[in-house]
């Protein structure tokens, strides 16, 4: 069931029911030029993850700066994408299941489909699917270049299974999956660098192992926020995968330097209790904002810190003057992982400056399956 919008068009900042989750359009829109304008520079295509906004509207906007489609990694993702008018789709992940496959199968008669294999059993089982479906359904193959995930290894036994791929009825090889997802928290720029040096160094050997089959990889994607320009840099990777540049997070600002791009996406929450010196509690707890990566910023307030979670409540240590949060007051919260906590909403409220703007569905919120 969809939680009532907590905003509406013309709506003043204040006025917004919350929690809230609101996206500052400026910050977002100059976020998405930014990226469109290194990857034309660089010369390599932008493939938007989408796990991240979850959105066809964002996803259209990312398009119409130049991003040739989007990446996703579950089946529903995928639908409500699909559904959303959003041609081009890549599930950059494993997909197993039969019911899951059908769905896919059913949803290349709309939209193009890719998915991603790092075994023969997955790209025997995406073949049967496919046939029943009498489709064809492109299928890269996913290498492990450290992320310590799914991948098949590099080289010789992923030039095998894109032989297999290739030789298929109903399948079509697509290239290489080879996203280093460890590597975009390492904090420093060095470590970054190394890391997809190393990645790079594999997926090329990968490449030249799967031409020696007399086969091509139209893709080879990966790249996230924190290492897109070493992997546009590396010459083998053509499609970059990042997703959280759209709306940042403070994690992401933990990295030195941290991304060329402005914190877009904030969680709006109301100080609700102030009865303690010094102490003040906010309707947005862990049900509200996701911690995994750490307990949230509080947005140009560097004299509050947000203490703690419970469900519902967010604790608040004031350092400077506490009397000077009053009850009722709103403030910002910048989330520690961006990705999880949208996941957490129904709906966006776009701000222009402090008046909404726009509210629109999240509308693959959920969509685990």
């Amino acid at each position: 069931m969809l939680q009532r919008p907590p905003a509406e068009p013309g709506m003043s900042e204040a006025d917004i029911d919350t929690p809230a989750l609101i996206i500052d359009l400026d910050a977002m829109e100059s976020n998405l030029d930014r990226m469109a304008a290194f990857c034309r520079n660089a010369g390599v295509r932008l493939r938007a993850h989408a796990k991240t906004h979850k959105s066809p509207i964002i996803a259209h906007w990312q398009i119409a700066r130049g991003a040739i489609g989007q990446c996703v990694q579950k089946t529903a993702e995928a639908e409500v994408l699909a559904w959303g008018g959003v041609s081009d789709i890549l599930v950059s992940n494993e997909v197993v299941s039969a019911r899951k496959l059908a769905r896919l199968a059913a949803l290349s008669r709309m939209s193009k489909i890719s998915l991603c294999a790092d075994s023969a059993a997955v790209v025997d089982q995406i073949e049967a699917v496919a046939e029943s479906f009498a489709t064809r359904l492109t299928v890269l193959v996913e290498i492990d270049v450290s992320g310590g995930r799914c991948g098949v290894e590099p080289g010789e036994p992923a030039a095998v299974l894109a032989v297999r791929i290739a030789r298929s009825r109903h399948l079509v090889f697509g290239g290489l999956q080879s996203y280093h997802g460890r590597a975009q928290h390492l904090r420093t720029e060095q470590q970054r660098c190394d890391a997809i040096g190393q990645a790079a160094a594999r997926t090329m050997d990968t490449v030249a192992a799967i031409r020696k089959q007399s086969l091509e990889c139209a893709i080879v994607g990966g790249a996230g926020t924190g290492t897109f320009a070493h992997e546009a840099a590396s010459g083998v990777y053509n499609e970059l995968q990042a997703g959280s540049y759209v709306f940042m997070d403070a994690d992401y600002a933990r990295n030195r330097p941290a991304p060329d791009f402005e914190q877009s996406l904030f969680v709006l929450s109301t100080v609700m209790s102030a009865a303690r010196h010094g102490i003040a509690v906010l309707d947005c707890g862990h049900k509200g904002i996701a911690i995994d990566s750490g307990l949230p910023l509080i947005h140009a307030r560097q004299d509050i810190d947000y203490a703690g979670a419970s469900d519902e409540h967010g604790s608040l240590v004031l350092r400077s003057d506490p009397g000077s949060l009053a009850i009722g007051e709103t403030l910002r919260l910048v989330p520690g992982h961006c990705d999880p906590t949208v996941d957490r909403y129904d709906w966006y409220v776009g701000m222009r400056g402090k008046r909404v703007e726009c509210v629109f569905p999240v509308a693959a919120r959920g969509m685990m399956q």
